[in-house]
């Protein structure tokens, strides 16, 4: 079985190219929204 954490940052990160282009379906934009839904959220850095 693969590492999940490295898997999930390559696809979250193809998900938002997915999102962002003019050219994606509806289709594809449903499924990369579905992807970034599942994806760990990013730790906030403090800007003190």
């Amino acid at each position: 079985m693969a590492k999940s954490g490295q898997s999930s940052k390559q696809l979250a990160s193809l998900a938002s190219k997915v999102l962002t282009s003019p050219k994606s379906s509806s289709t594809a934009k449903k499924l990369a929204g579905s992807v970034l839904s599942q994806a760990p959220n990013k730790p906030k850095k403090s800007g003190k």
